[in-house]
């Protein structure tokens, strides 16, 4: 590729100097521009950017000391380099000055052409390598902040997004990316223009497999390749790009679906640009194979904690039932939200609580403790007695977690309940036009030995009973007893339907950082 012949600018009042100095540079292959005083030379410095001045000291409106000063003083034109000439300025004492107020090489007259067009070209060269070595610079701390956006993307399709942005925007060049996202389905993102948003586009399901037959095929790792416009027209009729096009296609394992990321190829990339398209690419192919994990994880605990959760509620006359279970928002591990619905003969137990921390681990003593008062309540109906074998259980097995537990026994004809709490967010009971939190029980299970006592309470017909987890009002900007009091004036107005509550109840508070479990019930008499 021929690179551009060099724009110059030379400055001085004196026509016959500047038709010599001219002269010489057009036919040392460069493009000149004239300026005959200080004030003009500026102007057409900020229109033309020329890559050299050469500058008269001696100027009709303003010194050449001055103008230089101002070429460097403005950040848009301080990269242009200054050669300063004089014919009358000749001491050590001018040349020292010229270049202490920002020239950067200073020529007395008379001058010989050799000379000239060598001390030209070594300017030209230095400040060609400084500006190869800024944009280098600029563009390796684009590609950093481009990686860590990337890989703090949350969702599929703002991850390739930010990749074909960043891409173009490095590069100065059209972009596209391909990419399988988690669903199994082709995305494809371009940029048509640099600084402008990425679009979303179409493409056969198939596009990315054929262009990968051409380059990486099953092999791991990054393939660098160029295609042709018939070629990507072949493989990619929607393209917009009429050129070819200069891409990598990277897969982190084998087996795995690749990416691709590809720009314009109007002029070839330099081994730099070409690098660090590798670099995104690879960057890429990290990101959507640790998305894909995280979703495919999520997806495998969401499925565990369920699995730990009742497969259904029971139908119980005289009551109407709602529970939800909400997991945390961008969380992997499961948590330690659980509840219960028992029927025990003519009575039904309800039960809501949740374990110490988010793990497996947590979910694991979870399931233990509803197995526990699944097998207690059989032959077991004193609440007091059930709520102290499971504070042994876990003080026994599991000496170092804690438990908030609330169990009630509930009497659906006359309403009569029987209620045993361990540190849990106490039950809101609405009747009469009022609601309010009920006492707040024993010690959390696991803490410390503790007998529990049971408290009795009747819900009125068409009296109802709220119960959750603390995760529903848990807030770092928030005050807890602030978000207590939302959740009692909504219970003010329980819906008819139940699951329309709860579902009501949950938007109001949003997605959460931690499990959510909610249990409603209306008596219905």
């Amino acid at each position: 590729m021929n690179e551009r012949p060099e724009t110059i600018l030379v400055v001085d009042d004196t026509p016959t100097k500047r038709y010599i100095l001219g002269s010489w540079l057009r036919r040392a292959g460069h493009e000149v521009v004239e300026a005959t005083c200080g004030e003009e030379a500026l102007s057409l410095v900020r229109a033309v950017s020329p890559d050299l001045v050469i500058l008269d000291v001696r100027l009709p409106d303003i010194d050449g000391y001055q103008v230089c000063e101002r070429i460097k003083g403005d950040p848009s034109t301080a990269a242009i380099p200054v050669i300063q000439i004089s014919a009358h300025a000749i001491a050590v004492a001018d040349r020292a000055h010229g270049l202490e107020r920002g020239a950067d090489a200073y020529m007395a007259e008379p001058i010989e052409p050799e000379e000239f067009i060598a001390t030209v070209k070594a300017t030209l060269r230095y400040y060609k390598a400084r500006q190869r070595a800024e944009r280098m610079a600029h563009r390796l701390g684009e590609l950093t902040r481009v990686t860590l956006e990337i890989n703090a993307s949350s969702t599929f399709d703002k991850l390739l997004r930010v990749a074909v942005e960043g891409t173009a925007g490095i590069l100065g060049r059209r972009s596209g990316a391909l990419a399988i996202a988690v669903d199994g389905r082709l995305r494809r993102y371009t940029v048509l223009n640099p600084g402008d948003p990425a679009r979303a586009l179409s493409a056969a399901q198939d596009t990315l497999d054929k262009i990968t037959a051409l380059s990486l095929r099953d092999a791991a790792g990054t393939a660098e390749f160029t295609l042709s416009e018939a070629s990507l027209l072949e493989v990619l009729p929607e393209a917009e790009i009429r050129a070819d096009v200069s891409a990598v296609v990277s897969r982190t394992k084998a087996g795995r679906p690749p990416v691709y990321l590809a720009v314009e190829g109007v002029e070839a990339l330099d081994p730099d640009e070409l690098n660090i398209l590798k670099q995104l690419g690879q960057a890429l192919a990290l990101a959507v194979d640790a998305l894909r994990a995280y979703a495919e994880e999520h997806m495998i605990a969401l499925t565990l904690q369920r699995s730990f959760l009742p497969s259904h509620i029971p139908t119980t006359p005289g009551l109407q039932l709602a529970v939800r279970y909400q997991p945390a928002i961008d969380n992997v591990e499961v948590g330690g939200d659980f509840y219960e619905v028992l029927p025990l003969g003519d009575r039904l137990l309800v039960g809501i609580g949740d374990v110490q921390g988010h793990s497996l681990h947590a979910a694991t003593i979870m399931a233990e403790l509803r197995h526990a008062l699944r097998t207690l309540v059989v032959e077991e109906r004193d609440l007091a007695r059930v709520m102290g074998r499971l504070n042994d259980m876990l003080r026994h097995y599991h000496p170092r977690m804690t438990a908030t537990v609330c169990l009630l026994l509930i009497d659906p004809v006359s309403g009569e309940v029987e209620l045993a709490n361990a540190g849990h967010i106490p039950p809101v009971i609405v009747a009469g036009g009022e609601a309010r939190y009920l006492d707040w029980g024993n010690l959390l299970l696991g803490a410390a030995s503790e007998k529990y006592r049971v408290d009795r309470l009747r819900i009125p017909e068409s009296g109802a009973l709220l119960m959750f987890t603390d995760g529903l009002i848990e807030d770092r900007h928030v005050p807890l007893d602030d978000n207590l009091e939302v959740v009692r004036q909504m219970a003010l107005s329980f819906d008819e339907d139940l699951d329309v509550f709860c579902d009501r109840l949950i938007d109001r508070f949003g997605a959460r950082e931690d499990d959510v479990a909610i249990v409603a019930l209306r008596r219905t008499g």
